[in-house]
């Protein structure tokens, strides 16, 4: 659990310009990997939409239900 820590307090000096060039980021290695894996985009739908329902409900239950 250390590492998560350090991280945690790393974390706490990014500003929203450093959050979105991350995404940026992260968007650029998906394109990459979609270049060198062409069949990823013959997927069916309901696959991309499951991955987005997944990785949605974390960062929802912090928005809206954790407590403070």
């Amino acid at each position: 659990m250390k590492i998560i820590s350090y991280f945690n307090q790393r974390l706490k000096f990014f500003t929203i310009w450093d959050i979105k060039l991350v995404q940026l980021a992260a968007m650029f290695v998906l394109i990459v990997l979609i270049k060198f894996i062409p069949q990823i985009t013959s997927l069916n739908i309901w696959w991309y939409v499951a991955g987005c329902i997944l990785t949605a409900i974390r960062p929802v239950y912090v928005m809206f239900e954790k407590k403070i």
